[in-house]
């Protein structure tokens, strides 16, 4: 007799649900510690088929130290076990346990590939850069923008410009105005110091990119700097993990949702799933190529296009999903970006 397994993982206590034949036999909660949940699991149900979980913060840990201990688990999108578990009258960790449970007897679920430890290791540590660097960059807009209101209130406008451009103005318009002075350089300290932290941090994001070959092949393409280059390569980790690249736009949320019923066949907006920063990355590197860049390539003469038929911001998400399309096959083949290549959609 075959059992299956569903457990309902928080941060203190799992509820476990084992059923057989389509009943269950047994259910109870245990701490959240893998190797007592191993124990009880080959206690309880010697003869285990499945143990179904779904994603959330502790799904590696538990996948790996799980399967180290010899047992078959498979880690499931949360997503699509929500639409099973909501058909439950109450809401409770037993009773997830036992929808889980069911999943995995029936076999309807969607299984989601887990990253391994060194992965999610590096990306932690890149995202941890990244979203510092983006918050030391709000930071320092917002005191340059208090800096710049406080001396116009007494009528000194600060002239356009950045970095020390900014400070050497602020320094210019305060000579003789001790008393303002006293209010504004504490200001204008801090932003200095947050300015350079930021130049900090983008080294060591520069370093990390140089030292990884994929993120200096993906750097080739314009409008992806360092930034993008690495939260891409760290993300897809490896491209073998993809059936196709087309995939790749679907798996970071920039294709579009789909309703049809009958005759009705309606498209919507993007499904923003998956790693809303590196979306927003992508969707920032679109906006370059489309704005600023002035490099001539297929690329940018197809987003060109599409932006005077559609407009900026639909051109900049079609061109974002363009972008994870190719830079994933790029990983895949080794080659670097062709200006003059193909439409990146064959990809």
């Amino acid at each position: 007799m075959e059992q299956y397994i569903g457990l309902d993982v928080s941060l203190k206590e799992t509820a476990i649900s084992i059923r057989q034949d389509g009943k269950r036999i047994w259910r109870c909660k245990c701490a959240s510690d893998p190797q007592l949940l191993a124990a009880l699991i080959r206690k309880r149900a010697p003869s285990v088929r499945r143990v179904v979980f779904e994603t959330g913060p502790l799904s590696v840990w538990f996948y790996h130290s799980l399967t180290a201990e010899g047992l078959p688990v498979i880690c499931i999108d949360a997503r699509h076990a929500k639409a099973a578990l909501d058909m439950a009258a109450n809401k409770t960790d037993a009773n997830d346990a036992d929808g889980l449970a069911h999943l995995a007897e029936v076999g309807f679920y969607r299984e989601v590939r887990v990253k391994g430890f060194d992965s999610m290791l590096i990306r932690t540590l890149i995202r941890t850069l990244i979203t510092a660097r983006r918050q030391l960059l709000k930071m320092r807009l917002q005191i340059s923008n208090q800096i710049r209101g406080l001396m116009k209130t007494f009528g000194l406008v600060v002239p356009k410009g950045a970095g020390s451009v900014f400070e050497r103005n602020v320094h210019e318009l305060l000579q003789g105005e001790e008393r303002l002075a006293r209010i504004v350089m504490p200001m204008l300290q801090a932003w200095s110091n947050i300015r350079h932290q930021i130049a900090e941090l983008t080294k060591q994001l520069a370093a990390m990119a140089r030292e990884d070959q994929h993120c200096r092949l993906l750097m080739s393409v314009p409008g992806v700097g360092t930034v993008t280059a690495t939260a891409f390569a760290a993300a897809v980790e490896d491209p073998a993990n993809f059936r196709n690249s087309r995939s790749v736009g679907a798996w970071v949320g920039l294709t579009p949702r789909r309703y049809q019923s009958g005759e009705v066949d309606n498209d919507g907006h993007i499904s923003r799933r998956g790693d809303n920063q590196l979306r927003g990355l992508l969707y920032e590197a679109a906006a370059v190529i489309l704005n600023r860049s002035t490099d001539t390539s297929t690329l940018r003469s197809w987003a060109l296009e599409l932006k005077e038929r559609l407009g900026f911001k639909r051109a900049a998400v079609a061109l974002a999903r363009k972008l994870a399309v190719m830079m994933h096959a790029m990983l895949r083949t080794g080659q670097l970006f062709d200006p003059h290549g193909g439409t990146p959609a064959a990809a």
